[in-house]
């Protein structure tokens, strides 16, 4: 395979930080997307190089269209100076709040939700469409949108207004598949379950997957690398006839 650029937002940590690896040893090259930890950014980004493959960390806040619009203009310059076309997006920049009813969440809590969540996702998928698509001269590619379990579940009395964001994610994926199916782009999600992630103390319940699990079939939380292995999956070749599906990976949940 010649060398492809790959963006993951939220590349910083957890299942983002878990799919750059694994891509790096598949052959990317890596865009690393951050919000504000660069540091833990630039460690990913060393990791890839030690893989073999080459890392650029770009910050930007995915909600703020501004600052995506300006990531996107660095990347162009990026897989320009590196002869790596871009090949692919991966949206994984997403947050969560502390557990609440819907009748104690604040406009303020679901304006975020809804800006990093869906908002973000949709800019960076617009903007990998531009350079993707065949009706734009692109190449193709392949976009994974990172959902959950939770759009099926609704998350009561934790995380109703996240899992609506995923909800609208999935319905997001699908119709962005077809409307690129014939431009050489694939979109699909993955929608995780319960994984042992940084995610859950940002939402103030560090050992939430663990405390959870029994309600896992498989009485465990997930892995961020098992995550990942479904993105890359996703991404390759080998999945060169799968568009608009919702993979979960979630232990039977």
């Amino acid at each position: 395979m010649h060398s492809r650029t790959l963006l993951i937002t939220g590349a910083s940590r957890g299942i983002g930080a878990a799919t750059a690896l694994q891509a790096a040893h598949a052959g990317w090259d890596l865009a690393l997307n951050c919000a504000r930890d660069t540091a833990a950014a630039e460690t990913v980004a060393t990791a890839v190089r030690a893989a073999g493959r080459r890392a650029v960390v770009l910050r930007a806040d995915v909600a703020d269209e501004a600052a995506v619009l300006a990531m996107w203009q660095q990347l162009d310059e990026t897989v320009a100076a590196w002869g790596s076309p871009l090949g692919g997006l991966v949206n994984n920049a997403g947050v969560v709040d502390v557990a609440q009813r819907v009748d104690e969440m604040s406009a303020a809590r679901l304006q975020r939700m809804f800006a990093v969540n869906v908002l973000g996702t949709m800019l960076c998928a617009r903007e990998a469409v531009r350079r993707l698509s065949t009706r734009h001269g692109g190449p193709g590619g392949a976009i994974v949108n990172l959902s959950s379990v939770a759009a099926r579940l609704g998350s009561p009395g934790q995380y109703v207004d996240y899992a609506a964001a995923k909800a609208a994610v999935d319905t997001f994926t699908q119709g962005l598949a077809l409307e690129v199916a014939a431009e050489g782009v694939r979109v699909n999600a993955v929608r995780p379950g319960i994984i042992d992630t940084d995610i859950h103390a940002s939402g103030g319940q560090p050992d939430r997957a663990w405390r959870l699990a029994p309600l896992v079939p498989m009485q465990r939380p997930g892995r961020a690398d098992e995550v990942a292995a479904a993105i890359v999956w996703l991404l390759s070749d080998a999945a060169s006839y799968t568009t608009g599906a919702v993979l979960d990976v979630s232990g039977g949940r």
